[in-house]
């Protein structure tokens, strides 16, 4: 072990809680302010702390960035829009993993539903109003304008602790894009889409999609980052086992 891991202090425990606790998915970004490569390698750098079970380190990592963000998001939208027109084509795209569950219950379908009509309500898109729903969807596979586009991808072979560890070294990139000045939009709406993208990407037979990323500077002007979902204290789903 590095000596240094275990001396260090933390001499600022402020800047830590405000880069988790500033933490959103953002949802509209500067297009033309871009991240230079050695930020997001540094800041990768800073993420593969994470734990993983017996240092397994899960993780893979596809950066895409100018015509090759733009090629994957005119694929992806076109795809989109066909299951739009004939939903029946919706079988062709499917997640490798459940993401969800096939059957929703409280509080979590409470949860969900706020989220998605607190979301709506703010950008003015009404209950019904399918073609709007449709739009902002795909604003998904634009990702939200942000010019880095993330693809993270696992070995098929690997297990369902693999993902446990692969969610923590998520939150280390986003808690690290924070501490840079950058926000992040961690997006499982791609996933359904992984025929598409993994060969986009030049992703080995072996891997499956596990989630995408937006990463830019926030556009703080947007009403859509506006919208910050609630959470509930810590003193509702903890108990004392004495």
């Amino acid at each position: 072990m590095n000596p240094t891991q275990v001396a260090t202090v933390v001499a600022d425990p402020g800047s830590v809680d405000a880069a988790i606790t500033s933490r959103f998915s953002c949802r509209a970004f500067l297009r033309d302010r871009e991240v230079p490569r050695a930020t997001i390698m540094e800041l990768l750098d800073v993420a593969v702390r994470a734990p993983s079970g017996t240092n397994t380190q899960p993780w893979r990592v596809y950066v895409l960035q100018g015509a090759s963000r733009d090629a994957l998001a005119d694929k992806v939208c076109a795809a989109h829009d066909a299951i739009y027109a004939d939903p029946a084509l919706a079988a062709q795209y499917t997640e490798e993993y459940d993401y969800y569950p096939t059957k929703w219950v409280s509080p979590y379908i409470d949860r969900r539903r706020e989220n998605g009509w607190g979301l709506y309500g703010l950008l003015g898109i009404a209950k019904g109003e399918k073609d709007k729903m449709h739009a902002q969807h795909q604003r998904n596979f634009r990702f939200f304008d942000a010019p880095v586009g993330l693809m993270f991808t696992i070995d098929r072979i690997l297990g369902r602790g693999s993902l446990m560890d692969y969610g923590m070294f998520l939150e280390n990139v986003m808690v690290a894009a924070r501490a840079r000045g950058l926000h992040t939009c961690p997006q499982a709406a791609w996933n359904g889409f992984s025929r598409i993208i993994l060969p986009h990407i030049g992703a080995g037979a072996g891997e499956m999609l596990v989630c995408g990323m937006s990463m830019g500077y926030a556009d703080l002007h947007a009403p859509v980052n506006r919208f910050h979902t609630p959470r509930d204290t810590a003193a509702s789903f903890t108990r004392w086992v004495d």
